[in-house]
């Protein structure tokens, strides 16, 4: 077993994509899994999966964490029967790529409630043990579109600038406590996302040549856990896009235009 064992870790959004990767690349290295997502069907097949040929301790819970009565519950369901969560990563989310006055109230309220609500009530949950126990870790699911919007994600891209923010000021603010919080901003990644984001499938063929796999970003997630990491940028050309952006914001808005339209 590798250098996770002993760890307890609790992966929302865990029955498809990166979540899924994530929870597998996990037990390889030897961690307790405690997955969370709201089809409960694809959890027991992720769940069959990786104990077919992996002997670790996985626990399966069907939670909507837009709903913060259904984390609470689940949450002190889970923190009653286990020692502790060592390792919280919030990855549940999910876009809609439109032009900001094509947005719908109701996908807008969604993508609120699911990717910052949600990721605050889960975090909520497990902060004051993690203060108690001096030791834990935090690692937020955000987005390249967090360090920089572009045309058609408007709404997504708010909700990736709250995750960051958030991220930010808590990683401060629990660093005296001993618990380390990391942001994970990857590019496009090759998962079901794009089914909602992109139902036209224009968007996802476009940047195929560089989508990034989830099997590397899980990769990256996995090394990082337990460490002091602030964040991590996948692929890296993207990020430096955003750095350069946020030096020559209207010279990158210039000559991207016509790539950031592409969605």
């Amino acid at each position: 077993m590798g250098r996770l064992k002993g760890k307890t870790v609790l992966i929302t959004g865990a029955s498809s994509g990166l979540g899924v990767e994530m929870a597998r690349q996990a037990a390889q290295e030897g961690a307790s899994l405690i997955l969370l997502a709201r089809r409960l069907d694809r959890l027991k097949k992720v769940k069959e999966e990786i104990g077919r040929t992996l002997p670790v301790d996985i626990q399966i819970h069907s939670v909507d964490v837009s709903r913060k009565e259904e984390v609470e519950y689940v949450f002190g369901q889970i923190i009653e029967k286990v020692p502790a969560i060592d390792i919280l990563v919030n990855n549940a989310g999910f876009g809609v790529f439109n032009e900001a006055h094509e947005a719908k109230w109701e996908e807008t309220e969604a993508m609120f409630k699911v990717n910052v609500l949600g990721l605050i009530a889960c975090t909520q949950m497990v902060i004051p043990h993690m203060k108690a126990r001096r030791s834990g870790h935090i690692i937020n699911i955000a987005s390249q579109a967090g360090k920089m919007a572009t045309p058609k994600s408007s709404i997504y891209a708010a909700t990736k600038h709250a995750v960051l923010g958030y991220t930010n000021s808590l990683r401060m603010e629990l660093a005296r406590d001993g618990v380390h919080v990391t942001a994970v901003n990857p590019g496009p990644i090759a998962t079901e996302f794009f089914t909602t984001a992109d139902p036209s499938g224009s968007y996802a063929r476009s940047v195929e040549r560089w989508m990034l796999k989830p099997e590397q970003v899980a990769r990256e997630v996995i090394r990082a856990m337990g460490t002091q990491k602030r964040e991590i940028n996948l692929p890296r050309w993207m990020n430096a896009g955003s750095i350069l952006h946020t030096l020559f914001p209207g010279t990158v808005e210039r000559l991207g235009r016509k790539a950031f339209f592409k969605k």
